[in-house]
C-alpha cells in the first residue's frame, strides 16, 4: 500500500482536532477561563468560611455570575474573600452574601441576594452585609450538648453516707 499525502495530512488534523476538543474539556472541567481580568472584583469578609474553595461558584438566584478569584486572612483575621463577578451586574450596596451548602453534604459556594438600594456597588468594593458558613458538626455538637443538658446531664450524683 502507497502513502498518501492527503491521507496524511487528513489523520495529521483529525489528530490535531481531537487534541485541541481534549485541551478544551479539561479547561472546562477544571474550571479555568480566559476572563483577562475586567470583570467586576468585589470583597467579603466571613467568620467562618466551611471549606468554601477558590473558584467556587457565586450564584444569583441559582444563576451563576461569577466565581471565587481568592481566600486570604485578613488583619482582623477574617477570611477576605474576592469575587470575580460578570461586569454587566449592577449590585445595590446593600447586597448580602452568603456562603451556603449545594444540598446536605456538597460544596460550598456564595449567594448574593440583592438589596432595594438605589447606590450600586463599584468595582473594587466591600460586601458588608454577609453571613458565614454553617458548619454541620458544630450544629451536631451543639445538639447533643443541649440534649445531655435537658436530660439530666452525664454527671452521677454524689452518694452520701
Amino acid at each position: 500500500m502507497s502513502r498518501s499525502p492527503g491521507r496524511d495530512f487528513a489523520v495529521g488534523l483529525f489528530v490535531l482536532a481531537g487534541l485541541a476538543a481534549l485541551a478544551y474539556l479539561s479547561f472546562s472541567v477544571g474550571g479555568l477561563a480566559y476572563g483577562g481580568g475586567d470583570g467586576l472584583k468585589l470583597y467579603a469578609d466571613f467568620d467562618q468560611t466551611g471549606g468554601l474553595k477558590v473558584r467556587a461558584p457565586v450564584v444569583i438566584s441559582g444563576v451563576k455570575v461569577g466565581q471565587v478569584g481568592a481566600i486570604t486572612l485578613g488583619k482582623d483575621y477574617r477570611a477576605h474573600v474576592e469575587l470575580d463577578l460578570d461586569p454587566t451586574l449592577e449590585l445595590p450596596v446593600d447586597t448580602t452574601a452568603s456562603i451556603v451548602t449545594a444540598g446536605i453534604l456538597g460544596d460550598r459556594y456564595i449567594s448574593l441576594q440583592l438589596g432595594g438600594d438605589t447606590k450600586l456597588l463599584k468595582p473594587g468594593d466591600q460586601i458588608t452585609f454577609t453571613e458565614s458558613a454553617v458548619i454541620l458538626e458544630r450544629l451536631i455538637g451543639k445538639l447533643v450538648h443541649n440534649a445531655d443538658i435537658s436530660s439530666g446531664g452525664s454527671k452521677p450524683e454524689p452518694k452520701t453516707d
